[in-house]
Parts: structure tokens; sequence; C-alpha cells
């Protein structure tokens, strides 16, 4: 019989039973709470599935009208210099070097048989530039001989125009025949005052003028002045030779000539090499349309005929066969202060391609880029699309806090306006007055503030990562035009172009609904020398 108070051994008190019950329900507890939050995340990750990520409703964009045709405007102005030594040379080949003549008798009252002969020989030509004018001039150096007897009543004529005794005696002289001779020295100076006509024609406006120094011969006891037998005929030869220069001139077609095979040089399509993978080809389309001319200017050493073209330039991503009417006038401008080339390069880019661009710069960057921030946003694409003067980019992210014990994520697509503004300095198209889009204000609202932190930093990765590199489309640009103007650089019969690109820069940005449009413009100068003319 066991003693009073204690515990009946058919219920023993187990304090491992008690402990093992309680751990039981402790286990039971978890399973619950891990089941739920497992259930909680498969329904965040269904929810993300099967329902719009949140801002993913686009703002509404404005479809824009068509781009116009992708023409720019460019011109060549360049200065023809032609060296006043080239001029004088063809002259000096052109003109006669000897002149000959025979003057008529001017004292038939004293001469009989008289023969009054003269030659002249011109020597170098030289020529000078002042004022707008040229001027050539050459020494003219020869003999006059007058040949002949006196006349049978010389005596009788000489008295009477001396008179008293020494008329008498010199009426009694008797001179068979006589042989004379005169120095003839002067010079003709010829002045050129160039004109450009609309017919391609050059005017020259030539005026001459003979100077011959006054010497002279006496024959018999009278005199005879060589300017007054020889200058007229010599002015008669000398305006003959003037007119057919002149006319000569006049009818040259050189400068239509030249221009109309440079003009035919210009008309074409030149291909351009793609300026990264995957981007089409593209050809570079020039179009003379309008040639244009100043008025010649003469200095010190040139003739400066200035010459240009007008024209229309653009890229495509087919290559053409331009048409180009060789203009059948010269449109005459103002002078200007030398040579200059302004060639404007309109690149189209399709949305598509941009596209591409800017989704391989973004895709799989993870923001903030230190791993330092709440949440980390990576973008999986990206799209941009155009509306008004604004682009809207499209930002497919996942975004996963990184600081929160179940490491909460969502997946959103965020919407961000930006401006497209030209970068002149480092060539590049990227974007201006960036915002996020109302419609993407809540894009994060899953995630609350920590995600909304991570909002600047996509604004500032837009700003810096979302740019098209406009440097390799400069840099073939640059490169097809120099090959186009190296069929210009070239020295053929004495005449030298040269022609060369110093810039290129961004001029402007335009789009539509399909296309993005950056102008760019190449700018240098272009010269031609003459060193030889053709024959007159």
């Amino acid at each position: 019989m066991e003693p009073a108070g204690f515990p009946n051994r058919a219920q023993p008190f187990s304090v491992g039973g008690h402990l093992a019950g309680t751990l039981m329900r402790f286990t039971t507890l978890l399973l619950g709470l891990t089941t739920l939050a497992v259930s909680f995340l498969v329904s965040l990750k269904i929810m993300n599935w099967v329902s719009p990520p949140p801002g993913s409703i686009a703002p509404e964009v404005t479809r824009l009208p068509p781009l116009p045709p992708p023409t720019r405007a460019s011109r060549v102005v360049a200065p023809v210099s032609i060296a006043l030594s080239a001029i004088r040379d063809t002259v000096d080949r052109a003109a006669p070097r000897t002149f000959a003549g025979k003057a008529e008798n001017p004292v038939g009252q004293l001469l009989q048989n008289a023969d009054i002969n003269w030659t002249v020989e011109r020597g170098p030509i030289s020529a000078s530039g002042a004022s707008n004018q040229l001027t050539l001039s050459t020494p003219l150096n020869g003999k006059l001989n007058v040949t002949g007897s006196l006349a049978g009543n010389a005596g009788s004529a000489l008295g009477n125009l001396v008179g008293g005794n020494i008329g008498k005696q010199l009426g009694n002289i008797s001179i068979k025949a006589l042989n004379a001779n005169a120095d003839i020295r002067g010079g003709v100076s010829m002045i050129l005052r160039p004109l450009l006509t609309e017919r391609w024609r050059v005017e020259p406006n030539i005026t001459a003028q003979v100077n011959i120094k006054d010497t002279g011969v006496t024959a018999g006891g009278v005199r005879i002045g060589v300017p007054a037998q020889v200058k007229p005929v010599i002015d008669k030869l000398v305006n003959e030779q003037v007119a057919a220069m002149q006319q000569r001139v006049r009818s040259d077609p050189i400068i239509e000539q030249t221009a109309r095979r440079e003009w035919a040089k210009m008309c074409r399509s030149i291909p351009l090499p793609r300026a990264a993978p995957g981007l089409p080809d593209l050809y570079l389309e020039m179009r003379p349309t309008k040639a244009i001319a100043a008025q010649p200017r003469v200095d010190t050493e040139n003739l400066i005929l200035t010459l240009g073209v007008e024209g229309e330039t653009r890229i495509l991503t087919t290559r053409t066969t331009p048409s180009c009417p060789f203009p059948a006038l010269l449109d005459i401008v103002p002078p200007g202060d030398g040579g200059s080339m302004t060639i404007g390069v309109p690149i189209d880019l399709p949305f598509t391609e941009v596209n591409a661009i800017v989704n391989a710069e973004l895709k799989g960057r993870t923001l903030p880029e230190n791993g330092t921030g709440p949440v980390a946003v990576t973008v999986r694409s990206a799209t941009v699309t155009p509306s008004g003067e604004r682009l809207l980019i499209s930002l497919a992210v996942d975004a996963d806090e990184t600081k929160s014990f179940f490491n909460f994520g969502a997946q959103a697509t965020v919407h961000i306006w930006g401006r497209p503004v030209l970068d002149q300095e480092h060539q590049l198209l990227r974007l201006a007055d960036i915002e996020l889009a109302v419609e993407s204000q809540s894009a994060f609202g899953l995630l609350g503030a920590a995600a909304r932190a991570a909002e600047p930093y996509l604004r500032q990765m837009l700003a810096d990562k979302a740019t098209i590199d406009l440097k390799p489309f400069a840099a073939n640009a640059r490169q097809r035009i120099e090959a186009a103007l190296a069929d210009f650089r070239q020295s053929n019969d004495g005449v030298t172009t040269n022609a060369t690109v110093d810039e290129i820069r961004l001029e402007s940005v335009a789009f539509d609904s399909d296309t993005l449009r950056v102008v760019m413009e190449a700018t240098g100068n272009a010269t031609v020398t003459v060193a030889s003319l053709p024959p007159l």
C-alpha cells in the first residue's frame, strides 16, 4: 500500500511528453506561416503574370505628319584665280611680233618716186593689275626708211618757201637721189575691264592706245615726221588685232565647258559605308540645281573669277540616278570674301533602328549601379515612341527590394518623356527635360517609397545612356564627301582645283512618327588656280 499523498503510479507525470507537444504545436505554426508566405509570394508572381504590370498603360501619343523630303541646300563657291602671267603668255603667243607698212608721200612736190616704208617689232608683253582692270603693254621699236629723188622743181619750191638769197641758192640744188632713215620708238598698251555675262561668256572690254615718240627724217631739207607717217597705220593694225581678240574671248566656251564637266561630276549618288553593324546601307545624293558667279576682280597677281554651285544633298537608303540639267544662264551675285563650301547632309533613321540602338544601350542595366539602394531596378527592354515635340521612352523593368527579409519584387513598365537635343561637343543625340509620365506615377507603387527612390537613377541613366552616337555617321559622311571631292582635287592642263572639308557640324534634329532625322553640315574651302591658258 502506497503512502498517502504520493501520486498514483498508474498516472505518472512526463516532462518529455509536455515538451514534445509544445514543439509539435510550434512546428505546425511555423509550417502554417511558411505556407502563408509562400502562398503570398506565389500569388504575387501569378498576379504579375496574369495582370498588366504597373505603369503598363502607356500615355496617349500623337501621330505626327510625315517629314518633308530629306533634302538640304548646299553651296560651293570657288574663286578661280587666273594668274596674270598666264594671261600675258597667252596674249604674247597670239599677238603678231612684227608690223610693217608703206606710207604715202606727204611732200609730192619735193619728192618723186618716193618710197616711205617702215617696220616695227614689238617686245615682250607685260601684265599688271590694279583697280579691277588689267593692263597689257609692249614696247615698239623699228625703222622708217625714205627713198626717192627730188622733183625737178624742188629747188624753185624750196626757194619760194625760204625766199631771199638763201632761197635762190637752195633753188640751184640738184639732188638726184636720197635715202634717209629714222628710228621708230613707242609702245602699245591695252586695258581690259572684263565682265562675265549670264550666258557663260566673258566680255573683255579692251581698249588700246598706241604711243609713238616724235622722231623724224629729213629728206631734201624737209622733215618727215615719224608719228604722222606710222601711227595711223599702227593704230589700224592694233585695232584690228584688238577686235579679233575681243571676238575670240567673247565667243570662247572654255568657262561653260569646264562648268559642264564639273557639273556632271557633282550629279551623282555616292555610297556610304554602314555607320554600325546592322544599320542599313546609305547613299549620299548630290544634285546641283543652280550656277552662280560674281564679276571678275583684278589684283596685282591674278584675275579672280568667282564661280559657285547651289544644290541639294540628301542621304537615302537606296541608290539613285539624279537628274541635273545644266543651267543655260548664270546667276550673277555680289562678290564674296573668298571660297567656301557648305554641304548639308540629312540622315534619316527609322525608329526601328533607333529602338535597336537605345535598347542595346539600356537593356540589362541595373540601378543604382553601385548596388547600395534599397531597391534594384533592372531594365529588361526599352522602346522609343515619338509624340508631339517629345519622345516617349518606355522601360520594362524588374524592381527587387534588396534590404527586405522576403526580397519582394515586381515588374513594371515605366514611361518617361524626353526632348531630343544635339550635343555638338560630343556629337551625340541625347535627351533633355526628362520627366516621369503621369501614367507611371504608380509604376513602383507596389514597393512604395523604396522603389520610388530609384526614379532619379532612371532619369540620370536616360540622360547619360539613352543616346545615339552620331560620330560614326559624321565620320562616314566626311569620308565620302572627301572621296567625292578627290575627283575635283586634281591638276589638268594648268588648272589646279583644291577642296577640303574642315568640319562636320550637327545642325538640327526633327522626327515624325516613323523617322528620326539629323541634319549635319560639312563646311570647308574650295579654290581653283589657273597657271596656263589654252591658245586664243
